[in-house]
C-alpha cells in the first residue's frame, strides 16, 4: 500500500504539473496568442500595465498575473470579479507592495492581506467568494460547460477593498476560464434508461474512459467530466437523483444496480471508447456507488478514484430491498452547528451502516485511490478510508490501495482553483436547509491542486497502460 500524505506548507509550494502535452490548453485554447494587456492612458509617463497569461485557459491551468510601471515600493490591490450563471457577483482581492522597479508578480510575490496571505499565484481564483450583500448559502458550480467563466482582473491604487467607493482603477484585464477545451464533444445521453452527458476528447479514439458519479445533491453535474475529456479521457457524467428525466419523485433514489450497470456498459459499448480501460470517479455518495459497481455487478473497472464518501448506505437501494433512499430516513444521524446548519458526517460513519448495506470491498480487484479531506464535515471520510484499507489488507490486496490525506481540506475536493464553500444551501423545499461541507480556504485550495495532479498521474498509470 502506498500512502501519500503532504503537510499543507509543502502542498502550498508544490508546483510541478504533469499534463498531457498534446491536449494542453495552449495547443487548444488560443493560449499561443499574446497575453491579455490593458493600459491606462497617460501623456506624461508610462501608464500602469496589467497582464494575464494565458488569457484563455482551462480551469486547472495556472495564470501568470503581473503588474508593471508602478511607483516603486508602493501599495496596490489586485482584485478579481465575475458573475455566476445565476447573476451573483463573486470577488476576491489581495494587497501587494511593488518592488524597487515598480513591479508585482503574483507568481512569486506574497500578499500582505485581503482574501489570502502569502505567495498564492491562483489565490484570486480559489479565493472568490460572494460579494458583500449578496445572497447567502451560495456555492459556485458551472452548469453550462460550453461557456467560460469570464473573470475581470483589476489593479487598484493602495491597499483597499473592492467594495469601497471612489477607488482609483489603474488597469484591468479580462480572462476566460474553461472546463471544456476546443474539440471536446458533448452529447446528451438518454439511452437504456440512463440520464447523463458524454464528453469525448479531441482527436481519434479509442479513448480510456471514466464513469463520473457525484453525490446526493442531485441533478446532472458535468464540469468534472468536461475537464477530464479536455485532458484526454472520455467521461460519462450520470444523474441518479433529482433530475426531471429520472423516475419520480425527484427527492428519492429510484434507480439501482441495473441503472449503474447500464451506464458502465454504455461506455464499454461505445465505438470511441476502449472497453478494457474504464475507471470510475466518485465523490460523496458516489463513492458507495463506485464501490458497489466495482464489487457486486460483475463488472471490471480498471481503477477507482474515490473522494470523501462512504462504503455503504444507511438505507437500502431499490435493488437491495423494497426501500427508497430519502433524506428523512437518515435524520437520526444528523447533527447541527450553532447556526442550525446540518452536519451529515455521522450519517456515513461505518458503525452506523448495517453490514448488508456496505459494498463488498474485499472483492475489489483494481487499484483504488481514496482522497480524504481531514476537515470533511459532510462525510466520515477518514473512517471509511480506514475500512477500505483494512479490508483490502485482510484480503491480501493492500497493494491496490492509495490514500491521499489533506489537513484543513473539506468535503468538496474538486478540480483545482475552484472556490470552496464551507457552508451552502442543501435544499430550499420543503424547508430551507443549509449544510456544512468543511474546509479552510488555503489548505483546501492546496489539497485540490495537489490531489488533481496525483489523480491525473494515477489515471495515466492505470488507464493508459
Amino acid at each position: 500500500m502506498f500512502k501519500a500524505w503532504m503537510p499543507v506548507r509543502k502542498i502550498l509550494h508544490f508546483t510541478d504539473v504533469k499534463m498531457i502535452s498534446y491536449l494542453h490548453v495552449r495547443h487548444h485554447l488560443a493560449g499561443l496568442q499574446p497575453p491579455a494587456v490593458c493600459r491606462s492612458s497617460s501623456s506624461v509617463k508610462q501608464a500602469p500595465l496589467l497582464t494575464a497569461a494565458p488569457v484563455r485557459a482551462l480551469i486547472d491551468d495556472q495564470i501568470s498575473i503581473t503588474a508593471r510601471f508602478l511607483p516603486p515600493s508602493s501599495p496596490v490591490t489586485v482584485c478579481t470579479r465575475m458573475h455566476s450563471e445565476d447573476g451573483d457577483l463573486w470577488e476576491a482581492f489581495a494587497h501587494y507592495n511593488t518592488d524597487t522597479s515598480g513591479t508585482v508578480n503574483l507568481t512569486s510575490d506574497p500578499s500582505a492581506g485581503g482574501s489570502y496571505l502569502g505567495c498564492e499565484p491562483m489565490g484570486l481564483f480559489w479565493g472568490l467568494q460572494p460579494a458583500p450583500g449578496g445572497r447567502e448559502g451560495l456555492r459556485l458550480r458551472k452548469r453550462n460547460v460550453q461557456t467560460p467563466y469570464v473573470v475581470r482582473i483589476s489593479l487598484l491604487e493602495g491597499h483597499v477593498s473592492p467594495c469601497m467607493r471612489d477607488i482609483s482603477e489603474l488597469a484591468a484585464v479580462t480572462t476566460e476560464r474553461w472546463y471544456m477545451a476546443p474539440g471536446v464533444r458533448r452529447s446528451d445521453i438518454r439511452q437504456n434508461g440512463v440520464v447523463g452527458s458524454l464528453f469525448l476528447p479531441p482527436g481519434p479514439g479509442p479513448y480510456p474512459a471514466l464513469l463520473d458519479l457525484w453525490g446526493m445533491g442531485g441533478g446532472l453535474v458535468e464540469y468534472r467530466s468536461a475537464l477530464l475529456a479536455s485532458r484526454g479521457y472520455a467521461s460519462l457524467s450520470v444523474a441518479y437523483i433529482g433530475h426531471k428525466d429520472l423516475p419520480p419523485p425527484q427527492n428519492r433514489l429510484n434507480v439501482g444496480d441495473e441503472y449503474f450497470k447500464a451506464a458502465f456498459k454504455l461506455l464499454q459499448d461505445h465505438c470511441e471508447v476502449d472497453a478494457d480501460r474504464i475507471g470510475i470517479f466518485g465523490l460523496s455518495f458516489g463513492v458507495f456507488l463506485s464501490l458497489r459497481i466495482a464489487t457486486q455487478l460483475g463488472l471490471n473497472p480498471s481503477c477507482l478514484i474515490l473522494v470523501n464518501g462512504p462504503v455503504g448506505s444507511t438505507v437500502a437501494l431499490p435493488d437491495m430491498e423494497d426501500h427508497f433512499l430519502t433524506f428523512e430516513k437518515s435524520q437520526e444521524y444528523w447533527t447541527y452547528d450553532k447556526q442550525g446548519n446540518v452536519i451529515f458526517k455521522d450519517v456515513s460513519l461505518p458503525s452506523n451502516i448495517a453490514p448488508e448495506r456496505k459494498a463488498k470491498v474485499e472483492n475489489i480487484n483494481c487499484p483504488v485511490m481514496y482522497i480524504v479531506g481531514e476537515d470533511d464535515l459532510s462525510s466520515s471520510s477518514k473512517e471509511n478510508a480506514d475500512v477500505i484499507e483494512e479490508t483490502l489488507r485482510s484480503a491480501g490486496k493492500s497493494q491496490l490501495f492509495t490514500r491521499l490525506s489533506y489537513p484543513g481540506a473539506g468535503h468538496l475536493i474538486e478540480p483545482p482553483y475552484s472556490p470552496n464553500a464551507r457552508v451552502s444551501f442543501w435544499s430550499i423545499k420543503p424547508e430551507k436547509l443549509m449544510t456544512v461541507w468543511g474546509g479552510h480556504p488555503a489548505p483546501h485550495a492546496a489539497a485540490q491542486e495537489d490531489a488533481w495532479k496525483k489523480v491525473l498521474k494515477f489515471m495515466e498509470s492505470h488507464l493508459r497502460r
